[in-house]
């Protein structure tokens, strides 16, 4: 097995030590600054192991960007690709239809129908926009978060 791990930067790499212990795993790094591994986003090192043929299932975990754009880079390589998505959750029971995102044509609830999705089916355009739409509200929540509460003073 083959992990591929990406950051925007060496500071922001996680599981590098644990995967790295794994015994029969191949860690590849990379970072968009070049701080560590490879300068390259993740999709490099995956395209080059699609063509080489020594990709036979792929998945891929992190933000809806990078999901997209593996899952673009294996289709053309016909590689089974899952996703494990994140979209908005609010219950956990698929009632609210927050989570909902469209796969194959069809709308599935991130919590109760995955969150792991067949990647080349999974439409992410509609996924991003959706996990934009409290993106104000989550700024001004984390600037009042960061000012502290007077009752733990």
């Amino acid at each position: 097995m083959t992990v591929i791990l990406g950051a925007r930067n060496a500071s922001l790499l996680i599981l590098q030590d644990e995967f790295e212990a794994l015994p029969g795993v191949e860690v590849v790094v990379c970072t968009d600054d070049g701080s560590a591994g490879r300068k390259a986003l993740v999709t490099a090192p995956l395209k080059e192991m699609c063509e080489a043929g020594t990709v036979d299932h792929a998945m891929a975990i992190g933000p809806a960007i990078m999901m997209k754009f593996c899952a673009a880079t294996t289709k053309d390589f016909a590689v089974p690709t899952i996703v494990s998505l994140n979209p908005i959750m609010v219950d956990g029971t698929g009632m609210c239809g927050a989570c909902r995102v469209t796969v194959n044509g069809e709308t599935k609830f991130g919590c109760v129908d995955g969150p792991d999705f067949d990647g080349h089916a999974v439409d992410f355009e509609e996924l991003m926009s959706r996990q934009r739409i409290y993106a104000d509200d989550e700024r001004l929540a984390d600037a009042d978060y960061s000012q502290g509460c007077a009752c733990h003073q």
